[in-house]
């Protein structure tokens, strides 16, 4: 089986098992294990931020983030494809009684002028009031698609002249900073909070970690216990992340490569409409208007292939730790192989 749909269908290496058989564990709602310690204390040293916390996952972290920025009745600000608004469950409403003012911009990004258009009056009641903006980086929806560092910074600027909040859900910001070969410690002096997910391109079982200022992660743990995640012996999973950070992500470059050459693959052929950019490990592709989505799905799945369809007629593959060259040279003759 060749499974393309996302980077979290990975299994644990056998090295990375072994590395959690042997962690050592303690009571993580006391602060007593001492591996998911380490792993916090290796993101605060990688990001040079001051507090981190560990979450059993992205969308858990990323809601708690939301919940420590605001409070019911506000509004945050993100990219109208932002994970926080379609995927993680209308979270950001239930959870913290917030809304969210949708803005667009090209593959999932925003830039400061549309944030700061998008900032309702505060002194006009009837509006909600805005506290915070949510960005993404790498983009879901948008093919994996890295923000412009400076462009970051001019949205952090707005931040600044408005008084708001600004965190960034970084699920893979593993993959942008590879991609660009940028220094993680300039994301930790830019952001209130980030959260980094472990179980997408560093290929853990499971595993998130928020992190920030003193200041925003103050209640992080009260939240984390609220929204169900406090964890006890977590260490197991901790000891994956500390392995995947020493072993896992500079691999990501091949990643990268393999989803550049599907890109470079798609476009070649007649089937296909277009592509869209690819910066990462994420190919965002539309059939052309002859072709049956329907027919080159079940091609795929008699080839043994899984990718994903995120409607109107966008079509995702997704590269990773599991996907080797051998699939990969594999995958590419079916893609040359499919005739409607």
């Amino acid at each position: 089986m060749i499974d393309l749909r996302s980077d979290t269908v990975t299994q644990p290496t056998q090295e990375m098992m072994q590395a959690m058989w042997q962690a050592e564990v303690g009571d993580d709602v006391y602060k007593e294990d001492p591996t998911v310690n380490l792993l916090e204390k290796r993101v605060t040293d990688f990001f040079g931020t001051e507090e981190a916390l560990f979450f059993p996952t992205g969308s858990m972290a990323n809601q708690a983030a939301i919940k420590l920025h605001t409070q019911p009745g506000e509004q945050l600000i993100c990219h109208e494809w932002a994970h926080v608004y379609n995927y993680e469950g209308g979270g950001v409403s239930f959870n913290s009684g917030v809304s969210c003012k949708l803005i667009g911009g090209p593959q999932g990004k925003m830039k400061a002028d549309k944030v700061e258009a998008a900032i309702n009056p505060p002194d006009f009641y009837h509006s909600p009031l805005t506290t915070l903006v949510c960005v993404e980086n790498t983009t879901n929806k948008g093919g994996g698609a890295c923000y412009n560092f400076e462009d970051l910074k001019q949205i952090k600027a707005v931040c600044e002249k408005y008084n708001l909040k600004y965190h960034l859900d970084g699920a893979r910001l593993w993959n942008a900073l590879v991609a660009k070969n940028e220094d993680p410690k300039q994301y930790g002096a830019l952001f209130d909070t980030i959260s980094v997910c472990f179980s997408k391109g560093l290929g853990t079982p499971l595993g998130t970690v928020l992190t920030g200022t003193k200041a925003s992660m103050k209640n992080a743990m009260r939240v984390r216990k609220v929204l169900g995640g406090g964890m006890r012996q977590i260490g197991y999973m901790a000891a994956a992340g500390v392995y995947a950070l020493d072993h896992h992500l500079e691999r990501l470059q091949e990643d990268h490569r393999r989803a550049s050459e599907i890109a470079d693959k798609l476009s070649s052929l007649s089937y296909i409409e277009r592509v869209e950019p690819t910066e990462t490990n994420i190919v965002i592709f539309y059939l052309n208007t002859t072709t049956s989505e329907e027919s080159f799905t079940q091609y795929l799945q008699d080839h043994n292939v899984k990718i994903s369809n995120m409607g109107q007629g966008k079509l995702r593959i997704v590269t990773h730790l599991d996907y080797n060259e051998s699939l990969h040279q594999s995958f590419l003759k079916i893609l040359e192989g499919y005739h409607p």
